[in-house]
């Protein structure tokens, strides 16, 4: 009896542990194919927030991490510090709530992670510069001032994201004139570009007067010709050197680029217009900026001790013809090698500044003026173009 009941409670034994050992299979097997149940409905993402201001992330600097909404105003390269020209390099940018902000403390400084240096470093693509974008991440100090860091996320404000520059378009002269640089970036496109444009008809400084007559025409009225800064209609015979008169301006100025009116860049009509003979003498030879004090009888002109900012309407068409003669003299023709330059108020050959040039050519798309004029100087005045007028992303993809 005694081992009949020994073996019988080990029989019943047994039997509560396989009821027990498959009970609890049984619950963690209903406990797991709950889990994928339960859990999205506790932990499915909300509806994206809609971002913060630039003001409300700098008292925010708790380390969460938010989506901030502001304008670029520059790049932070120290505490107090944000350089809106020249940028040294791709790793942070300043944005603040207002593109015309100029006080650090109303800014938010952010660290850009090497995985988005290319696309949203200033270095890289200046013409950024104003830009509203979106961006998502940790709220801390950045250079010891309020900012973002771990950054996982930038975007243009409204949705997108900046594209690499194109280095071909679409113009009627690409199979043939531009045939050669179609394709190319970097160097190889510059080199393509300047043995393109090198070979061209040398004007004597005279027949400019004759030739801007033609290329500045006033599409309203064909005995005027418009001045470049002011945006003047005037008389095509009230040239001169008196007070109310026009004159030929050299957009790259002749004390900049060591050049005289002789054949050559002095009298290359790519770069140079008629302009008002007061306001050609203010602009002087000053680099090309924005800011400074209004100029009298320029509208939306602006100028300081070593820089002029001309009115929006034609901030592109400056641009493209300093990029013109920076590719077309190279040194070659016993002319200088002309080349821009990231500051401003230097005395030596180079002119800027050039990250303000390329952000002006990206916001000033060619005209129809600017066309017919690269027309009339190719057909009628130099047999060569302006291919920054024909191709203005080629900017982008030669200085950046």
């Amino acid at each position: 009896m005694t081992l009949l009941l020994g073996k019988g409670r080990s029989r019943t034994s047994a039997l509560v542990t396989s009821l027990t050992l498959a009970l609890s299979l049984s619950l963690s097997l209903a406990l797991s194919l709950a889990v994928p149940v339960l859990v999205p409905s506790a932990t499915a993402p909300a509806a994206a927030a809609t971002p913060i201001t630039v003001s409300q992330a700098i008292g925010q600097q708790t380390g969460a991490t938010q989506t901030v909404r502001g304008y670029v105003v520059g790049q932070p390269t120290a505490t107090s510090t944000v350089v809106r020209s020249g940028f040294p390099n791709d790793y942070a940018l300043a944005i603040a709530d207002s593109a015309s902000t100029t006080s650090t403390s109303s800014m938010l400084y952010v660290q850009i992670p090497s995985a988005f240096r290319s696309q949203w470093g200033l270095r890289t693509n200046p013409s950024l510069m104003g830009k509203q974008i979106d961006v998502t991440g940790a709220l801390s100090a950045y250079f010891s001032h309020p900012g973002m860091t771990s950054t996982s996320a930038f975007a243009l404000a409204g949705g997108g994201t900046t594209e690499p520059p194109p280095t071909g378009g679409t113009s009627p002269w690409d199979s043939t004139y531009y045939a050669p640089a179609v394709g190319k970036s970097g160097t190889a496109l510059r080199t393509a570009l300047h043995d393109i444009i090198d070979t061209h008809t040398k004007l004597s400084y005279d027949a400019v007067w004759t030739a801007l007559k033609d290329t500045d025409q006033d599409p309203n009225n064909s005995a005027n010709v418009i001045e470049l800064y002011t945006g003047r209609s005037i008389s095509k015979n009230s040239f001169g050197g008196s007070t109310g008169n026009w004159n030929r301006e050299h957009v790259w100025a002749q004390s900049r680029g060591g050049f005289t009116t002789s054949a050559g860049p002095g009298t290359d009509l790519h770069h140079i217009r008629p302009e008002d003979v007061t306001v050609n003498s203010i602009r002087g030879n000053k680099d090309f900026d924005n800011g400074g004090s209004a100029v009298s009888g320029c509208n939306d002109c602006w100028t300081d001790s070593n820089s002029f900012e001309p009115r929006d309407a034609v901030k592109g068409d400056v641009a493209r013809m300093l990029l013109y003669m920076a590719i077309r003299y190279e040194g070659g023709d016993g002319f200088n090698n002309l080349e821009m330059s990231s500051t401003v108020g230097t005395s030596s050959t180079l002119i800027g500044d050039l990250e303000t040039l390329l952000a002006w050519n990206a916001a000033d798309p060619v005209n129809t003026f600017e066309m017919r004029r690269n027309d009339r100087i190719h057909a009628q005045w130099q047999g060569n173009r302006n291919p920054f007028i024909d191709h203005p992303e080629w900017a982008a993809a030669i200085w950046n």
